[in-house]
């Protein structure tokens, strides 16, 4: 039986009297990849800061492992968006990984065996262990992207957030991030923002498309074209396509 890894239920949140979420209500399983879609100003930014904890829960609930989501941070890889560094500044891949330890006590010398232990499996994970003592700024985007995935995954968290992890990386980088995403799919829960919806079909066995409420789409790799309660959106237009290649 699958652990529970996210339950959402009854979410609802406001900024200053404006509704940006509705009765949200998601559960995730520790092998589920949910792809969260929606138009610009949805609120799928906003739910990622409230699973995150950046933003206050003000109604319903969210629990991550069954505990409050403060609580278990150290359980929780993210991936920002934006990956543009500095090409310039003089860090290591290794160092940027070892940021990744989330830990109340700093080592007061660097870090230790343990630690740079864990970052090196992190980078094997990504397929990145060679490039551990280059400089971050000659990597390319892909790359980058696969060493901020290792630097989320250096606690061994047991969900995954990714915030269009393919953005400005070419079709065959996204393509190499996604196959990367369903090996780590294996064995930890995932959730990514993309608008990438073909490519995401794919390897997601969940879709939540998020205009303020949301309609969650499960086992979608199961062809249907029948809209729920009047709803249409992509995950619908792309099985139709598939549809017509059957």
């Amino acid at each position: 039986m699958n652990k529970k890894i996210l339950e959402i239920k009854n979410l609802t949140f406001d900024y200053d009297d404006v509704n940006i979420l509705n009765d949200i209500n998601i559960s995730l399983n520790e092998k589920d990849f949910l792809a969260i879609i929606g138009p610009n100003g949805g609120g799928k930014s906003t739910l990622l800061k409230l699973i995150l904890g950046i933003l206050k829960i003000q109604n319903g609930t969210i629990l991550i492992n069954h505990n409050n989501p403060a609580k278990e941070l150290v359980n929780i890889g993210y991936v920002p968006q934006n990956t543009n560094i500095n090409t310039t500044f003089p860090i290591k891949v290794i160092e940027v990984v070892l940021m990744g330890h989330i830990s109340d006590k700093k080592p007061l010398f660097g870090y230790g065996k343990d630690e740079i232990s864990c970052a090196m499996g992190a980078l094997a994970q990504v397929s990145m262990t060679d490039f551990a003592n280059k400089k971050i700024g000659l990597l390319s985007g892909g790359q980058r992207q696969r060493v901020m995935i290792a630097r989320a995954l250096c606690n061994h968290p047991s969900l995954l957030l990714l915030d269009e992890p393919t953005a400005s990386i070419d079709v065959d980088g996204q393509k190499q991030i996604y196959e990367l995403l369903k090996e780590l799919n294996k064995f930890i829960a995932i959730i990514v923002v993309s608008h990438d919806i073909s490519v995401t079909l794919n390897y997601a066995n969940k879709v939540a498309y998020i205009n303020r409420s949301l309609t969650l789409h499960n086992n979608i790799n199961k062809f249907t074209t029948t809209p729920q309660d009047g709803h249409f959106c992509e995950v619908e237009l792309m099985q139709m396509f598939r549809g017509e290649h059957v």
